[in-house]
């Protein structure tokens, strides 16, 4: 890696939980260079613009779930497991994900929404990708006669992303993990409700 690369490396790894914490809008060059210590100059000679950084640090911001979700489906077959990958994940990095600002995905879906097409362009595919994933697994289960033939795997799908985000959303905003935890416990219960 060259020392430009390195800069550009730390630049995006440093202001990455600022963006995460206070959004697009929220997060001023002046608080991208107190952390990094560097000059406007030195961010901008890095980077064309603010969005073209808010891009890049929300990629490093969800690519660490995506590589921690990754690392563990490895190997995994079963369907059930699979899907088990993401409940176990969020019920256990909570506490750390509502220190560093909360759910990357959720926090800037909402902040980009209107004011930054090419960020919130991202958030749907990174959703998409997660809603596909998950739909994927199901139609899996149900070819291989884990899952029962009459599921409905978009609905599913819907369900099970939309209560894991809900569930992070309702327990930081009332800073009480048992939100999450009820939506991860439905889950369950709608995984042995579509088994065979």
């Amino acid at each position: 890696m060259t020392k430009a690369e390195r800069t550009r490396q730390f630049i995006i790894e440093t202001t990455a939980p600022i963006f995460n914490k206070k959004g697009y809008e929220g997060t001023s060059i002046s608080d991208i260079t107190a952390a990094t210590r560097l000059t406007k100059g030195s961010i901008y000679g890095n980077f064309k613009d603010k969005d073209e950084l808010a891009a890049a640090a929300f990629d490093y911001n969800l690519g660490k779930i995506r590589n921690e979700i990754v690392a563990r489906s490895i190997g995994l077959k079963d369907p059930v497991d699979q899907l088990l990958v993401y409940v176990d994940f969020y019920g256990e990095v909570f506490d750390h994900v509502y220190v560093s600002g909360g759910c990357p995905l959720l926090n800037t879906a909402v902040d980009a929404d209107d004011s930054n097409p090419e960020l919130f362009s991202r958030v749907c595919k990174a959703m998409l990708e997660w809603h596909s994933h998950v739909r994927r697994v199901v139609e899996y289960g149900k070819k291989s006669g884990v899952f029962l033939a009459e599921t409905d795997a978009e609905a599913f799908a819907d369900q099970f992303v939309s209560l894991i985000e809900g569930g992070m959303l309702l327990s930081k905003t009332f800073r009480n993990k048992q939100h999450l935890n009820s939506n991860l416990l439905f889950i369950r219960k709608m995984i042995v409700e579509i088994t065979g």
